[in-house]
């Protein structure tokens, strides 16, 4: 978030003012602690300016006092949280200022019966599930376990339960945020359901900081369920799993998550030692979630199999104790990281993030697969195809102009399939710095939705 007209980078009002302020010790220009918020080897993008300054507030009070003198000397301003985005959403662009939220951790408020909690944005949402784990309540998300609360909401994150659970905005009540002039917002109170006013809470979600700083969340959250059950299905190829992760979602047969993993992510997990204790069939996989009553996952279960089986399942296999469970699951868990494992030093990664309905789900990843195999780079493909979005992962090296240019090629003509099969151009980041930013989001608003945007921000 900036102030009108030109930013500066000089820090030095910054601190004077902390000074003056009795928090100096909230400032840090210290060069490695700059870099830390401003770069990350697992992100796929990361911007070439760093901050001139990184601030640790502790309460709304705080970023407000910070963000008026950041106003007043028109140095922009950027919120950090964890610091898990693989998508560059904590770079800042225009240099400035980063806020990071790790000392605003706090759960400020719980209310069971209402089944609401109000909390902090640096509080992760691992620790926030084991903190009220005995209410039999939970947040349904499932990013990073190293994600917070604050960039969840500025993402609008969802990960793996998507398919059942949604995402990070069908679970924010309330917000209060601080405006670029140090303005502090409420945007609705604690009621499930009002109408009264703009929708300001999906005005802010998904905005990633650029219209306001969001200091404190209330959270609506879903009860735990009774039983939860994992199976996996492996199958001869690509378009066969992913037509029949379709049909298991048309089906109308309940699933809480359904993910894939082509051959080549399969392959990498047992190239860095498997997971779970053995080693995975190299073939494309589907992983699938279950959760209800032990009756329900285990019809739910049956059913889903008889669908794989229609596709030419090769294998299919199912727990429903936790540690079998989480053993099936941990492919699915480690498929990043392993591939980033795997990268050649002086590499990049380029992780794309395209979504389209679900009928032409199949299609569309068979044709990035067989674009993307002719680069000659690895490249793999892992998706929460439940909701018909998938992911594909490539890496080259940024200092070889034609690698850069194939790459940038490939990723151009898999957004312009997806946005001519009616879908979109990303589904886990709104609006940050990014290597096609407005390409593709020129292509996929508009001239005048891109209009409307900047009069809004």
């Amino acid at each position: 978030m900036a102030a009108d007209g030109e930013g500066t980078t000089d820090s030095s009002s910054i601190c004077r003012h902390a000074h003056h302020a009795g928090w100096e010790d909230a400032v840090s220009v210290d060069a490695s602690d700059i870099e830390e918020h401003s770069f990350s080897e697992w992100s796929t993008s990361n911007s070439d300016t760093r901050p001139v300054a990184v601030v640790r507030p502790q309460s709304t009070d705080d970023v407000s006092i910070i963000a008026r003198i950041c106003t007043k000397y028109k140095v922009p301003m950027t919120p950090y949280g964890a610091g898990s985005s693989v998508e560059g959403n904590f770079s800042s662009p225009f240099s400035g200022v980063c806020l990071d939220f790790s000392e605003m951790n706090k759960i400020i408020a719980f209310h069971p019966k209402d089944m609401d909690v109000v909390v902090q944005p640096g509080v992760n949402w691992v620790t926030l599930n084991n903190d009220i784990k005995s209410s039999g309540l939970f947040l349904p998300l499932d990013p990073s376990p190293t994600a917070f609360i604050g960039g969840m909401v500025s993402t609008n994150c969802s990960g793996t339960n998507a398919t059942r659970y949604g995402a990070m905005k069908d679970y924010v009540m309330s917000l209060t945020v601080v405006l670029a002039d140090g303005s502090v917002i409420k945007t609705r109170h604690r009621p499930r359901k009002t109408s009264a006013g703009y929708n300001l809470n999906g005005l802010f979600t998904g905005s990633e900081g650029t219209l306001g700083i969001i200091t404190e969340v209330t959270l609506k959250l879903v009860t735990v369920p009774a039983s939860y059950g994992v199976a996996l299905a492996t199958f001869d190829n690509l378009r066969n799993a992913a037509s029949a992760a379709s049909d298991m979602i048309r089906s109308g047969t309940p699933v809480a998550a359904l993910e894939l993993m082509d051959e080549t992510q399969m392959q990498i997990v047992n190239k860095n030692g498997g997971a779970g204790g053995r080693m995975w069939s190299e073939l494309p996989t589907l992983f699938i979630k279950f959760s209800g009553t032990e009756a329900t996952v285990k019809d739910n279960t049956k059913a889903i199999q008889t669908i794989a089986k229609s596709f030419a399942c090769k294998a299919f296999e199912s727990a429903s104790n936790e540690e079998q469970m989480d053993a099936l699951w941990s492919a699915r868990r480690q498929a990043y990281w392993a591939s980033l494992a795997v990268r050649d030093e002086g590499t990049q990664v380029w992780s794309t993030d395209v979504a389209v309905p679900l009928s032409r789900l199949a299609d569309l990843i068979e044709i990035c697969q067989t674009r993307a195999s002719k680069l000659g780079l690895f490249n793999s493909i892992i998706g929460h195809v439940g909701d018909g979005n998938f992911h594909q992962i490539m890496m080259y090296n940024p200092d070889i102009p034609e690698q850069k240019h194939a790459v940038t090629s490939c990723v151009n003509r898999m957004v312009e399939d997806a946005i001519a099969m009616g879908g979109t151009v990303s589904v886990r980041t709104a609006t940050q710095i990014h290597r096609m930013r407005f390409h593709t989001l020129m292509q996929f608003q508009g001239e005048h939705g891109i209009g409307l945007g900047k009069k809004v921000s």
